[in-house]
């Protein structure tokens, strides 16, 4: 058989991701922060683009409403349409309004004022510790080291050895500055693992004699693993002072440096709220402080002089004019979206809104994107990191979605009402005798729940609760 090199041509339909679509998905993607930061970049790049002060919005909306009135006089009213479905597969349309929707007011709404507060970090706090203290040049150029080698929860990422190796010392002289940092406020910090840690807490306590002094000394891993009647046995005590002794090492701070080198206070800004109008909840999308965005008419007239306006000026304003647009209609796309699968989310979860959390249903994302008649992928960018104000709280878009499990009923319940059941059993639950997983699921199985211990104990550790050996008290 002979083979040889040939040119062909196949035709097949691929699916390409325009970088206008990619956009607008990005677009639709960000929450009310990010849209209002990109949205004012936009301005600064694309000089077609104006933001519709607050007074010029008001006058506008007057006058559409004064055109209404009379093409109402003049004719019937026509019959209302229905809302066209919004494909996020194409691109959109070129016939669009050159201003976006009017802002919802809501003159009830509450105005808190951010008032910026300076953090001070770990770092800074020890320095100013390690200024005080009676080491030399050397030293504090060693504690500098040490102090930048230390995590958000205050252990020593570094060895000693290496800190001696990087300054030429010798390990003795690493070791003294160590102790040092030891003594600083927030007690615990500096320390290179959990038992000196606590250590270093009891010392400072002056509790070094004391059957939790030897309990962290001595008895550390039986201490991690709750086996208290060993314990009891090495140190010859009873059960109950090692549980006493337990409670008292409960009161120190595994975590010592993690108030003072937590990152600065996370404010969370809803994008859609809830309200509830007599029987009926009301959606609003929360965008009072995204630009309102219009074409300049100085631009658009600049167009329409064709002799007084060169070849490449309007081919400039043109493709400015057509990106201009495009965003518009992209922005309004995204608020008709956005407020279509948060009005779905609370016709699923209306028992949520009325009783709280044991009314929520199991709901997935194909469910939402089925009953809309969109994809999937879209309902997943529309309540990635999204918050909604509901009277109830604020919560996250997807907190709404979770699997499900069956009742004797027949009736599935949300995963989260059968956590919230979990927790509220072992909270109330024997401390000497504690419910074992096995007893947890039938006590949850003789209400109806139906459910195997395998998931009760994969709930449990989802809620960072101990298991039943381990919450088991002695007094």
């Amino acid at each position: 058989m002979e083979m040889k090199h040939s040119l062909s041509m196949q035709q097949k339909p691929t699916l390409i991701m325009t970088q206008r679509l990619q956009q607008a998905l990005k677009l639709l993607q960000m929450p009310t922060l990010e849209l209002q930061q990109a949205l004012k970049m936009e301005l600064e790049r694309n000089p077609l683009l104006e933001e519709v002060d607050e007074v010029e919005e008001v006058q506008e909306i007057e006058e559409v409403k004064k055109e209404v009135g009379q093409t109402e006089a003049e004719a019937p009213d026509p019959a209302p349409k229905e809302d066209q479905e919004i494909d996020w597969g194409e691109l959109w349309p070129d016939q669009f309004e050159t201003v976006s929707a009017p802002r919802v007011t809501d003159g009830d709404a509450e105005f808190y004022e951010r008032v910026p507060v300076t953090v001070r970090s770990l770092g800074d706090h020890l320095s100013e510790q390690l200024r005080l203290s009676d080491l030399d040049e050397r030293g504090l150029e060693i504690g500098d080291y040490l102090i930048g080698s230390l995590d958000e929860n205050g252990y020593l990422q570094t060895s000693v050895e290496e800190v001696a190796e990087t300054f030429g010392v010798a390990p003795e002289k690493v070791e003294e500055v160590l102790a040092v940092i030891q003594t600083f406020e927030p007690s615990g910090v500096g320390a290179r693992n959990l038992q000196e840690c606590l250590w270093i807490q009891i010392v400072q306590k002056k509790m070094e004699s004391t059957l939790a002094g030897r309990i962290i000394q001595e008895q550390f891993d039986n201490l991690l693993a709750k086996r208290f009647s060993e314990i009891a046995r090495n140190l010859k005590c009873t059960v109950e002072d090692v549980q006493a002794a337990s409670d008292l090492i409960g009161t120190l701070d595994p975590r010592p440096a993690q108030e003072i080198a937590a990152e600065e206070t996370r404010y969370v800004v809803p994008d859609l709220i809830v309200d509830r109008v007599g029987e009926d909840f009301v959606v609003v999308l929360n965008d009072k402080n995204v630009p309102r965005l219009r074409i300049s008419n100085a631009y658009q007239q600049m167009l329409r002089n064709k002799n007084s306006t060169r070849d490449d000026t309007r081919k400039y304003i043109t493709e400015k004019l057509n990106s201009a647009k495009w965003l518009i209609q992209t922005i309004e796309q995204r608020r008709k979206t956005m407020i279509k699968v948060m009005r779905r989310i609370v016709e699923e979860q209306r028992d949520f809104f009325e009783r709280g959390v044991e009314g929520l249903k199991p709901l997935t994302l194909q469910q939402i994107a089925n009953q809309i008649g969109m994809h999937e992928s879209t309902v997943s960018r529309v309540t990635t990191s999204k918050y909604v104000q509901t009277p109830r709280g604020v919560f996250e878009l997807k907190y709404f979605f979770s699997s499900g499990l069956q009742t004797e009923e027949g009736d599935d319940v949300s995963a989260k009402v059968a956590k919230e059941k979990i927790a509220h059993l072992i909270q109330g639950e024997d401390k000497l005798e504690p419910l074992s997983d096995q007893r947890i699921a039938e006590l949850l199985h003789e209400h109806g729940l139906k459910i195997a211990r395998r998931t009760v104990a994969k709930y449990r550790e989802a809620l960072r609760i101990l298991p039943a050996r381990a919450r088991r008290r002695y007094t």
